[in-house]
């Protein structure tokens, strides 16, 4: 039997097989193939479950101490210029396989019971496997230009599912919104890409440092644009990770159904922007710039998402917002030149967040039940409360993802986060001090969202405040909330399980990264751990992790006392006291309002006035043209009469015309 690591380009296929029947299947025969929705979906998890039996094989294999495998084929050639095609698989690349599988494995589990309703079910399931299949081939991609076309696939399948839901004029704009930032990111990205290659002559990541680092020695490439090429690569994950300032299509993105935002929102799709600065790690660290500007963005970013989220009210946009924040930890990570540890929270992250986003959606699709099917009212907290009891699975499992993501040991988050502000405190001091206080933002919103969401009393039938709430959306009550009222309850089997099972690791996959022997670090980087586990110090460990857990302590000492013991009233002691500042955080420090003037009202008047443009002088010139060419054509037919005398009559007065012509331009003679 070959090794997993010599077929690992049928991981990426077997999706993709399942997604192309089940394509045409809809394209063909609709009605049968939406009639056999069940059959479709267990035929697709078998396709994906087949991808993770190899990805799981291949992962152990680089484990036991494996080689990477890179198979390359020519798939361009014209004289001396070739363009190889094929697969790498390494450490870094199992590991990714590894979760991406499993991730989309139990969010398709989930889905099943999730979207069971949904006319679109199998056109869901279609997408999540193409999706997969795109993702899957991004990561065993050995060069930028074979990365370039799975990162394409990607964005177009993050389109699709995210305006899933069509018909719904927020989906729409949502799906639109991420496709015009990420083109935005991607215009960059293929810029860097192509001046890489005019520079180095190679697309392959290590070859390219390799060039880049000798011409920029031999003064051949100069130092202003290698940073400038640097710079326009990075702008891909900065689009694709929701790194400020594009960050702001995640949160819209909410709209799709929330498997989708547990998949591509919180464990795949807006990984693979870490995963290519990761990938590229060899280039950036030629540059310190680069890596501070890295570091910079993803500081501001972590900042800028934990504040939003301190405000937010929708659950799941607040669980976006979260998401942005967690994003620029690991990209900080990866501007202190610390790959390892902006992929083991990449890994950890990912765990939490997807059950707390599948958690959401259990919630979401509980209380739809007695408030409706109107996402203003099943996703706002304020009408949640008391469900703890209803819904023990969810509610347990939530709370592990909160405690996990605000950093209290001995769950993986705290492991993961703290190895970077670890890294960031030797680096960039004041960095680390930014992600030390939103360390403490984090467990503030998040408790925050748990207290109001599973403690306290049921506020779900407040008719008054729905009223409001709907009003406030410019929501008809009676039209639009006109639905049979059922019951709280648990989420069947199908939901309850992949929240079970991520419970696991987001409690002990932290242990692999121990700082004093990380079986993690060891795996992706050797001479790395090596080196950390004989530079480990505990007498600096121990201080930076106590002030770590003591602020997130505070924070969720904080969100008990406002939201469950209620003896703190924050609108008062915050929101009164500092009106400005509450009006900055909700209203998202006010770059979607400047995004709206400054390029979508600004482009619309550009289209406008280019419009008159082309109305006015483009067509008016044509219409001048036709005009003349008409006119003249009517006069000229009046000349053409059938007549030999009057053709005869023409001649001689031509003839005439230029004798006149010619004697008066001649010189006299005198």
């Amino acid at each position: 039997m070959p090794q997993a690591s010599e077929i690992a380009w049928l991981i990426p296929v077997f999706p993709l097989i399942g997604a192309v029947l089940s394509g045409l299947g809809l394209i063909s025969v609709n009605k049968k193939i939406n009639n056999s929705r069940e059959i479709v979906s267990v035929s697709l998890i078998s396709f994906v479950g087949v991808s993770a039996v190899i990805s799981y094989k291949a992962l152990i294999e680089q484990i036991n101490g494996f080689q990477p495998v890179e198979k390359l084929f020519v798939w361009a050639s014209a004289g001396d210029f070739t363009i190889p095609m094929g697969f790498i698989l390494d450490p870094l690349g199992s590991v990714m396989l590894a979760l991406v599988t499993t991730i989309t494995l139990l969010v398709m589990i989930y889905s099943h019971g999730y979207m069971d309703h949904d006319k679109g079910y199998v056109r869901f399931f279609t997408y999540l496997a193409l999706f997969s299949s795109s993702m899957m081939g991004l990561i065993i991609s050995p060069n930028l230009l074979e990365i370039y076309v799975f990162w394409e696939l990607v964005g177009m399948c993050s389109y699709l599912l995210v305006g899933f839901w069509y018909d719904r004029d927020g989906a729409a704009h949502a799906a639109q919104k991420a496709f015009v930032v990420n083109r935005v990111g991607d215009f960059g990205l293929l810029l860097g890409i192509l001046g890489l290659f005019w520079a180095a002559k190679s697309f392959d990541f290590n070859e390219i440092a390799l060039r880049v680092s000798q011409s920029v020695a031999e003064n051949s490439l100069p130092v202003w644009a290698a940073l400038l090429l640097c710079f326009l690569v990075f702008l891909g994950p900065m689009a694709k990770s929701a790194q400020f300032p594009l960050h702001v299509w995640l949160p819209d993105a909410m709209e799709g159904p929330t498997p989708i935002s547990a998949l591509i929102h919180a464990a795949t799709m807006v990984a693979a922007g870490i995963f290519l600065v990761a990938r590229l790690q060899p280039l950036y660290s030629l540059f310190p710039s680069i890596q501070f500007i890295i570091a910079l963005v993803g500081t501001i970013t972590c900042f800028l998402g934990a504040s939003i989220a301190l405000t937010q009210m929708d659950l799941k946009k607040g669980l976006a917002y979260s998401t942005v924040s967690q994003l620029g930890y690991m990209m900080l990570a990866m501007g202190c030149g610390a790959p390892v540890a902006g992929i083991f929270h990449l890994i950890t992250h990912a765990c939490f967040k997807a059950m707390l986003f599948l958690g959401s959606g259990s919630v979401i699709h509980a209380m739809e039940e007695v408030v409706g099917h109107q996402p203003v009212l099943a996703q706002d907290m304020r009408l949640m409360g008391g469900l703890r009891k209803k819904m023990p699975y969810t509610s347990t499992t939530f709370l592990i993802g909160c405690v996990a993501i605000s950093g209290i040991p001995p769950l993986a988050g705290f492991w993961s986060k703290d190895e970077i502000l670890g890294n960031a405190f030797i680096s960039f001091p004041a960095f680390w001090f930014i992600g030390f206080l939103t360390a403490g933002m984090t467990a503030f919103y998040m408790f925050r969202l748990y207290f109001l969401t599973f403690e306290g009393d049921f506020r779900g039938e407040n008719k008054e405040l729905q009223k409001q709430l709907l009003l406030a959306s410019g929501i008809n009550l009676e039209e639009e909330n006109n639905h049979e009222h059922g019951s709280l309850h648990e989420s069947p089997w199908s939901m309850t399980f992949p929240l079970v099972f991520l419970a696991i690791p987001s409690v002990i996959i932290g242990f692999m990264g121990f700082p004093w022997d990380s079986k993690f670090a060891s795996l992706l980087d050797p001479e790395e751990a090596l080196m950390a586990i004989e530079s480990f110090e505990l007498k600096e460990f121990l201080p930076l992790a106590i002030a770590s857990v003591l602020i997130a302590s505070i924070g969720i000492t904080i969100a008990y006392q406002a939201y469950f013991a209620k003896k703190i009233n924050l609108s008062i002691l915050f929101a009164q006291r500092f009106p400005s500042v509450n009006k900055f955080l909700s209203n998202k420090w006010y770059l979607d309002d400047i995004n709206e003037k400054l390029f979508v009202k600004g482009s619309r008047k550009l289209a406008k006035e280019v419009l008159e443009v082309d109305s006015k002088v483009v067509d008016g010139v044509v219409n001048l043209t036709g005009l003349v060419t008409l006119g003249s054509g009517e006069g000229l037919k009046y000349f053409e009469t059938g007549k030999a005398q009057f053709y005869a009559l023409i001649v001689f007065g031509g003839v005439i015309l230029l004798v006149a012509l010619f004697g008066f331009q001649s010189p006299q003679v005198t």
